[in-house]
């Protein structure tokens, strides 16, 4: 009678668990997915998470309950359904991808939950089948974990035939110019108008999106190089110092572009002359014949001792490629680019704001260096378009919303808050704030408030507890509180941006939108 019971309990408990391991495993692997496979960042994450820390906890109970012999069916439907519940797969804005290591990750985490559950049921009946089952549960992330360090020696392996592969793709190219681009911002778009502008004249690749990590570019390498390209012009990223050095060590660039240096992923980096020392690793890692370009109205770049020759670039430092003449409406931007030589010429562009200017001058100075006359990069310089989600504005008629919603930083608030206050009309901002940034977190996002307070009419915040120190913000900067909304998620947040009624067209800055690991 008992066993009967024991085994009715373990089979119903087997289908729960089946279901809810799924469900629960997936979830924790897109996580680490999200979080670079990095178990020290995976563990940061987790201690975060109250509600998925209190499933463990239940389910730690129910395992000791189900050791001696009272957890009932009813019970393990509870557990399923409340399991279903927490893990159910929602919509993301960056789904899992089965890649072959999450495939590798997902097959050793079984291998472990099967040895473990063969041996509790071998060694202790049904009943400790079932508390280990539950015990399974309570303990998913740290056995995803144990299974990343299982894997680790076939990872590394792995990892390193690519990168060898795409070392030797490269070697076979002796004729292809390399270009590396960091910063803490701004590098996405200069690739991208980098890429657009020595289209006038060479065969050029870029990594995509935001392929630039160590993996994405040699995945980029073996997977698009060919010997057609003259150029390459490689977005390199960071979030350790090291990281660029890495990266730099794969594809050795000829040429260097610095972008910017602040406070972005201080988490990681802890201080900023961390975030220095790691963007200057591009520079030290250049040919000796190589160009590096930097931006010189970042205060931060102007503080390095430079241990080589630079070409410099902006619009307020007078040095190097430099603007003489700027104006920007919200029809576009007009500039006159003097190069160091004292040749100049005068450009136009589509896009507004001086942060797209800017990183347009670093494009001209590089693509002018390669040979390409100011004649020649005018008409390219016309035919840019905006990089999606930095700063992209898209006119739906009634509403012309500014999408910068990529990724967010000190320096990025302030050029699109000048966007936005360029524009008439109902002036919306929607935000969850910015992250990453350690113990100035809480500082620079009530700066941004107040920052917010001197152009919006109305402004949207996503999340109350991470938004709270913009709020503070808003108020000691005298912004009406009746103007402040706090939505719960996202689309409570479009809803109601789309709801405001005003006589005027409405304008609205999505500044931001938070990773599904936030």
């Amino acid at each position: 009678m008992v066993t009967s019971m024991y085994k009715a309990i373990y089979i119903i408990s087997t289908i729960s668990f089946l279901i809810t391991a799924f469900l629960e495993l997936r979830y924790f692997t897109h996580m680490f997915q999200l979080n670079s496979y990095k178990p020290k960042v995976q563990i940061k994450w987790l201690l975060r998470q109250k509600g998925k820390l209190f499933f463990s906890l239940l389910c730690i109970i129910a395992a000791v309950l189900a050791g001696i012999g009272y957890v009932a069916e009813f019970v393990v439907s509870v557990f399923c359904l409340y399991a279903a519940y927490i893990y159910k797969p929602a919509k993301a804005k960056k789904p899992l991808v089965y890649t072959a290591r999450v495939k590798r990750l997902l097959t050793t985490a079984a291998v472990i939950y099967i040895i473990i559950e063969v041996l509790s049921v071998t060694l202790g009946g049904y009943a400790a089948g079932a508390a280990a089952y539950f015990t399974l549960l309570a303990i998913a992330p740290i056995v995803l974990l144990a299974a990343n360090l299982i894997n680790r020696p076939v990872e590394k392996a792995i990892n390193r035939h690519y990168i060898k592969d795409a070392e030797k793709i490269l070697a076979s190219m002796p004729e292809l110019t390399v270009i590396g681009i960091t910063g803490s911002y701004g590098k996405t778009s200069l690739k991208y108008f980098l890429t657009s502008l020595l289209k006038a004249k060479y065969n050029v690749l870029m990594t995509p999106e935001s392929f630039n990590t160590p993996m994405g570019i040699v995945k980029t390498i073996r997977g698009e190089l060919s010997a057609v390209h003259n150029i390459f012009v490689c977005e390199m990223g960071a979030k350790n110092v090291g990281d660029i050095k890495e990266i730099c060590d794969i594809v050795h660039p000829r040429h260097g572009i610095i972008t910017s240096v602040g406070p972005q992923h201080l988490e990681s980096f802890k201080t900023l002359d961390n975030v220095k020392k790691t963007k200057f690793e591009l520079a030290d890692a250049l040919a000796k014949d190589g160009m590096l370009f930097l931006n010189c109205d970042d205060e931060n770049i102007r503080s390095v001792e430079k241990k080589r020759p630079f070409i410099s670039y902006g619009i307020d430092c007078k040095d190097g490629y430099h603007v003489t003449a700027l104006s920007v409406s919200e029809k576009g931007s007009e500039f006159t680019v003097v190069s160091p030589s004292g040749e100049s010429g005068t450009f136009r562009t589509s896009l507004v704001g001086r942060h797209n200017v800017l990183n347009i001058v670093g494009a001209i100075a590089v693509s002018h260096q390669l040979g390409i006359s100011f004649d020649e990069l005018k008409p390219q310089v016309m035919r840019l378009k905006s990089v999606p989600h930095r700063l992209e504005l898209i006119d739906k008629g009634g509403v012309l919303i500014i999408d910068d919603a990529y990724n967010s930083n000190p320096s990025g608030t302030k050029a699109a808050l000048e966007v936005l206050s360029m524009l008439s009309g109902e002036k919306i901002l929607l935000t969850p704030g910015m992250i990453e940034l350690g113990s100035k977190q809480e500082e620079l996002n009530r700066q941004f408030g107040a920052d917010a307070a001197k152009v919006c009419d109305r402004v949207i915040l996503v999340g109350e507890k991470q938004t709270k120190p913009i709020y503070d913000g808003l108020l000691s900067a005298g912004f009406s509180e009746e103007k402040i909304f706090v939505a719960k998620d996202l689309n409570e947040a479009l809803d109601f941006a789309y709801a405001v009624k005003s006589g005027k067209k409405k304008i609205i800055l999505l500044e931001n939108d938070l990773p599904d690991n936030y």
